[in-house]
């Protein structure tokens, strides 16, 4: 698992025999001094750095710890994480088995009420509009997600959540957190998912050291516990610790142990206590969503007595089968709600009011602040979203502003200190030309809505910020070709079109200044790959206006062929879900004009599009609900769910009353059993590819 490391480790080695052995003394001080220094680089959790993180500390001290490590101990030694970009080349990249989800955010009642209206719509969606639907309240643990899996109740393996598809394997760190057992009490297979934290208590005997040494301090316990938990060498996650809480159950096969699988949240915490794994003490059964509020009031005020970071109450329907039927957007659960306490707030000031073009021409105010610390983060810009959103804060250059960060949402300016505004300050106005809109770069406001928009949308500025996001990994994934990449084409005129970076010989990139001929493979090599593509990711990669990925899957999804949404009017794509008539216009806009077409055409002479309408006319599986479960032969487990897509079916997690098919292969999981239990048919992999024939 650590094979690729261990070997970059030893060619680290190398290097040591010109380091000075010979004086014990000060190798001890010198190893003991880089053990402070080198720390962790919290994952970014907000959008905005946090301010204790120093990558250039960790850049210039990674490798001689790691050298001296062997030295000392005979043994090759655990490098701490390497902060920031250059975290995927510490860990093992681990695929969820169970995708990982984060929970949407509500910040008041009123917006809890409201959410739980729109589930309940969801649930008469689903003729189950009579079910009782009771809530399970927990504590909202500000700490860092954390997926066990045990087989026949030993821990095998400990995965962060990462992007939710893909975590980090850090097995070595979780085993050093007590609350964690290596075994459980029961022989069972399970995974399942909790937080780690580290107590309020510990953070400061941790900063009193840190602050001992004169390094930077922790901002707050999350990002102490995810830098803890995130380490190459566990002595230092020892050394912190971490405790964690159990909350969920993702997958769980009894075995050989009588145990009931639980049907409500509730008593899937129950069985996590009686497996022997850490559970919060204050989960809450409530009847009703007043009663949750009720809850939600209680911790509000005294949440800081806790021993552990806690920053509002997750909600979850109990009843795990209506958690099914409900099931998740692209996002989120949709039978669970975090209920975030009150915002952290503070003042700064506005130091200007500068506006920002997007890639598709759109202009968005952006105030760039007095650079202030909030919520563990160093936050020196908000949005201002748009003219109305200024007018109606009054906001001008030279304000104190109050400013709000809740959670992951990017902060905002909230109101402005009128008392302490200065004198002569005047209303702010949008300028009639802004720098990057094409032509003379004037701007407009767009009819009926509040935003403002380049009157001529073809310069140089934008044609650069729609090739950046054409090559980035939201879009064409074009590893190696990035933005300074692509200005060295545009400026040596190897390119001036999307389509012309798939006629870039090795030789145009040599030609570019400092590209050496390992750059110029990889470049090659990535460009090479990227001419088959997904509808999908074609329709991202555009820079359509309105369309972002979540939309154009959506798109992909319903039309099945890029020639259908080409030749499709409003009314066709506001009729989808999803969509409206606004995301329609813009569509049918972008599709409709000359040069566009031209230029897409061109691409195509390049680029493959994989999902056609041609693999969508096997409707064999139109309407069906399939579930996967166990290894399958000949097919991994993509391939079999692009070929239920393709068939017109729908892909599940888990097994209902409503589920048509599960498909089991070897080693099968609890889903069988839940097959057979609930009469679902099954099919074997060669019964299956028969049902596609």
């Amino acid at each position: 698992m650590y094979r690729k490391d261990k070997s970059r480790y030893l060619n680290a080695g190398n290097f040591a025999r010109i380091l000075d052995m010979s004086i014990p003394l000060v190798l001890k001080k010198r190893l003991a001094q880089l053990r402070t220094l080198v720390d962790y680089h919290q994952k970014r959790y907000h959008e905005d750095d946090a301010p204790e993180i120093s990558d250039e500390t960790y850049d210039s001290l990674v490798k001689e710890l790691s050298l001296l490590e062997i030295k000392t101990s005979g043994t090759r030694g655990k490098v701490a994480e390497k902060i920031g970009g250059s975290v995927s080349e510490a860990f093992a990249k681990v695929k969820h088995i169970v995708p990982q989800w984060s929970f949407d955010n509500v910040f008041s009642a009123e917006e809890l009420v409201d959410w739980e209206g729109k589930l309940l719509r969801q649930l008469e969606q689903v003729d189950l509009k009579k079910t009782r639907v009771s809530y399970v309240a927990e504590h909202k643990i500000d700490g860092l997600k954390l997926v066990l899996t045990y087989k026949e109740g030993v821990l095998v393996r400990a995965v962060t959540r990462g992007d939710g598809v893909t975590g980090e394997d850090v097995t070595h760190t979780a085993k050093t957190i007590k609350d964690i057992p290596l075994k459980l009490l029961y022989p069972v297979d399970l995974i399942c998912v909790g937080e780690v934290w580290l107590a309020k208590k510990e953070l400061e005997r941790i900063n009193k050291e840190r602050e001992a040494a004169g390094e930077a301090l922790f901002a707050n316990p999350r990002n102490a516990a995810a830098g803890s938990l995130r380490q190459l060498n566990p002595e230092v996650s020892r050394h912190r610790h971490l405790s964690m809480f159990c909350y969920d159950i993702d997958r769980f096969t009894a075995g050989r142990a009588k145990l009931v699988l639980p049907t409500t949240q509730y008593e899937e915490l129950a069985l996590l206590a009686q497996l022997g794994l850490p559970t919060n003490p204050y989960p809450k059964k409530c009847s009703t969503v007043k009663k949750v509020i009720t809850f939600y009031n209680q911790w509000k005020d005294k949440h800081h007595e806790l021993p552990y970071g806690v920053d509002g109450v997750v909600v979850k329907v109990d009843n795990i089968e209506l958690q099914k039927s409900v099931g998740y957007t692209t996002k989120a659960p949709r039978f669970g709600i975090a209920f975030k306490f009150p915002a952290e707030q503070t003042t700064t000031v506005v130091e200007n009011i500068g506006l920002q073009v997007g890639r598709t021409g759109v202009v968005t105010p952006v105030a760039h602040l007095r650079p202030v610390l909030i919520a563990g983060s160093t936050v020196a810009r908000a949005t201002l979203h748009n003219e109305d959103q200024i007018k109606r804060l009054d906001v001008r250059i030279g304000d104190t502003v109050i400013l709000q960060k809740a959670g992951d949402v990017i902060p905002e300016i909230v109101s402005v200190l009128l008392p302490l505004r200065p004198p002569k300050t005047k209303p702010y106005k949008f300028p009639s030309v802004v720098p990057g809109c094409g032509g003379e770069g004037r701007i407009e406001r767009i009819p009926g809505e509040a935003a403002y928009r380049c009157v001529v949308l073809e310069s140089d500025y934008l044609r650069r910020r729609k090739l950046y996001y054409f090559v980035s990994k939201h879009a064409f994934n074009i590893d190696g070709v990035g933005p300074k990449i692509i200005d060295a084409l545009l400026d040596a005129e190897i390119i001036t079109h999307h389509f012309d970076l798939f006629t870039c010989t090795k030789e145009d990139f040599l030609s570019l200044e400092g590209f050496k001929e390992r750059a110029t493979d990889n470049a090659v090599d990535a460009i090479d790959k990227a001419r088959t593509q997904t509808l999908a990711t074609l329709l991202t990669a555009l820079s359509i206006e309105q369309v972002g990925e979540e939309t154009a899957r959506l798109l992909a999804d319903q039309f099945g062929s890029l020639e259908k949404i080409r030749s499709a009017n409003v009314d066709d794509l506001a009729a989808i879900h999803g969509v409206g008539a606004v995301v329609a216009q813009s569509m049918v806009d972008w599709f409709t004009n000359p040069a566009n077409q031209r230029d897409l055409d061109e691409l195509l002479k390049y680029v493959t599009i994989s999902e056609t309408s041609a693999k969508k006319r096997n409707t064999r599986l139109t309407g069906k609900t399939i579930v996967l479960t166990g290894t399958l032969e000949h097919l991994s487990r993509d391939e079999a769910k692009d070929l239920i897509r393709l068939a017109g079916g729908k892909v599940s997690s888990s097994v209902s009353a409503k589920t048509d098919f599960v498909v089991v292969g070897k080693d099968a999981g609890s889903k069988s059993d839940d097959a057979v239990r609930l009469g679902v048919k099954t099919l074997s992999e060669t019964e299956f590819r028969q049902l596609l024939a």
